[in-house]
């Protein structure tokens, strides 16, 4: 049984927690350090949780002659996978400049380790506060339980994974002790089309393994990922970059700083309009429903001691009087007092 809830660096995350926003600028620093550390400042700026780049070697990654990924060929058409990855490689003496950046910044440092010698710098040098496991590699159980014994929470990708495969990877995480796992439904497109995305295949990863669950997302915009936590993601992710037009292939999928700032903020407007199951008055409504209902109110005038009729009587704002639900129980009653034409018609007066 998988904890619903647990603390990333002081922050908790899982169900009935504010959602978890991971931006992610991968490797959009185009190996510019000064790129990365303004990548922070805009995940900071939009109220980001987290920044997460990418942490790879592209010798322990991909073999040489790996073939060429077909939606690379329009962005990099020359370039072989193996090369493409190598320029992309996130020099490992940043992470100490990065995660200093960003604690001054009030936001989590983390970064998707790719081999063992990454986990364990992350963890061990860099105190990273969770595991990101990525899609690729959700197929690899003896990292996986490499890294879920280093005891920290593990958010797990499931990008190209049926419910079998992360069967395994939670019997692994299991077997491990590591029990705080977050399980991110994803589509491995670039980008994914919103037809592709199967929101509710979340839902069943929820209810087929009972842990919290959430969205790695990579399509175009952010109605997407804002349409997940009103289906209960605990956990977003989201690539973001300066700028679509940059050259690398995490760019044209990615959002813009503003584009980030406005989905951030959407997820806090939906999961706050979320509330409550209950559904009552609110005491702020108190007015509404005091002015704006509808009571009876007498059609004409009425003299003390008639004998009401349904002609007599119709329904109007405000609503302090009686509910004209009731109007049946007023017919045949007389009268108490005069009441005058457009007057509010209350108990007392029959």
């Amino acid at each position: 049984m998988c904890a619903m809830s647990f603390p990333i660096k002081g922050r908790n995350v899982g169900t009935d927690e504010p959602c978890f926003v991971i931006a992610e600028p991968g490797s959009n620093h185009n190996g510019s350090l000064d790129t990365a550390l303004k990548l922070i400042d805009v995940a900071a700026d939009a109220k980001a949780d987290a920044v997460k780049f990418q942490t790879f070697r592209a010798e322990d990654h991909y073999v040489k002659n790996t073939p060429q990924f077909s939606y690379l060929r329009e962005i990099a058409p020359d370039v072989s996978t193996f090369e493409l990855i190598k320029r992309n490689e996130m020099p490992r003496k940043w992470h100490a400049v990065l995660r200093k950046h960003a604690e001054e910044r009030g936001i989590i440092f983390l970064s998707t380790p790719s081999d063992r010698a990454a986990v364990d710098e992350l963890v061990y040098q860099h105190d990273m506060g969770a595991i990101k496991i990525a899609s690729f590699e959700a197929v690899d159980l003896s990292f996986i339980d490499y890294c879920a014994r280093k005891g920290r929470p593990m958010i797990i990708a499931t990008g190209m994974c049926s419910l079998g495969d992360i069967e395994d990877v939670l019997a692994t995480t299991e077997r491990a002790g590591n029990r705080q796992v977050v399980l991110l439904h994803c589509v491995s497109l670039y980008p994914t089309q919103p037809e592709q995305v199967n929101l509710r295949a979340m839902q069943t990863l929820a209810a087929a393994f009972d842990v919290p669950v959430g969205l790695s997302d990579h399509t175009m915009g952010i109605e997407i990922p804002i349409a997940a936590v009103a289906l209960g993601a605990t956990v977003i992710e989201k690539h973001y970059t300066l700028d679509r037009r940059l050259p690398g292939p995490d760019h044209p999928f990615a959002v813009e700083p503003d584009e980030l700032k406005a989905m951030v903020s959407g997820i806090r407007k939906v999961q706050k309009a979320l509330g409550s199951p209950l559904k009552r008055q609110l005491p702020e409504e108190a007015e509404m429903a005091r002015l704006g209902r509808r009571s009876v109110v007498a059609r004409v005038r009425i003299s003390e001691g008639t004998i009401l009729t349904a002609d007599m009587l119709t329904a109007k704002r405000p609503g302090y009087g009686i509910a004209p639900k009731f109007i049946s129980l007023l017919v045949g009653r007389p009268a108490r007092r005069t009441i005058e034409a457009d007057e509010v018609v209350t108990w007392e007066m029959v």
